[in-house]
């Protein structure tokens, strides 16, 4: 991958004062283009060493090569072709633990995965959903789009369209997976299956919305400012 991640470091002896200064920094990881599989390998490792308090509460922010992943909500997961088909489209197929139904993603697309510690935050699933709900509200309107929010459906909308998806498993307190975001990907890779299980969905980009692509390396430093003015600081 692109930067090098945090893993589990730190002393173990490390006091109460130490872990709460350690934790109200947010550390921000940009992955660059990273294979899929290899991501989520380091959500695991960095999840079971948050859980630890050997890390402080991180996001990965990182684009992906073609991939398309199955949820855990089976009745969700929707190919349109035989999964045989996709590694000749050059298209991974990866089955992963995380709420919602089929989802992808490809260069383009920005995603984000928060490895965050709920109960020290005092933070409800609902609320922190939410929250990454509003950090995508607040970027898509910082590109000059106004996105919305379905009742019942995380992610975003543009009008009819759905722009973003968000995907979390909680397993003992801290989060794993997190938001995808259509900044400027090739949406064809959505005609290979029913994004989150909605038949009918039509699936934009910021790029589709505004007749142009943004800059990613801008678009990246307006998320990063939006997580850390969300998720950094002291445990509430």
């Amino acid at each position: 991958m692109g930067n090098s991640l945090p893993g589990p470091t730190g002393d173990e002896s490390m006091n109460t004062v130490e872990q709460q200064l350690e934790n109200a920094v947010l550390h921000v990881v940009d992955c660059g283009l990273a294979d899929y599989r290899q991501v989520l390998a380091r959500q695991q490792e960095l999840s079971e060493a948050r859980r630890a308090n050997r890390v402080g509460d991180t996001v990965l922010i990182v684009e992906h090569p073609p991939v398309i992943t199955l949820g855990a909500r089976q009745s969700a997961n929707k190919l349109l072709i035989g999964p045989e088909e996709l590694p000749r489209r050059g298209v991974d197929l990866v089955e992963i633990r995380r709420g919602g139904g089929t989802t992808a993603h490809n260069p383009g697309q920005l995603v984000f995965y928060p490895i965050l510690h709920l109960q020290q935050r005092r933070l409800g699933v609902s609320e922190y959903v939410r929250t990454l709900e509003a950090i995508g509200v607040d970027l898509l309107e910082a590109l000059g789009l106004v996105g919305q929010r379905r009742k019942g459906y995380p992610g975003l909308w543009v009008n009819d369209r759905k722009i973003a998806s968000i995907g979390v498993r909680v397993s003992r307190s801290v989060t794993r997976h997190g938001m995808a975001l259509n900044i400027a990907n090739d949406l064809s890779l959505f005609d290979l299956m029913v994004p989150c299980g909605l038949d009918g969905v039509q699936m934009t980009s910021v790029a589709r919305e505004l007749g142009q692509a943004p800059d990613m390396d801008v678009v990246k430093t307006q998320l990063i400012a939006l997580l850390r003015r969300y998720f950094e600081g002291s445990p509430r």
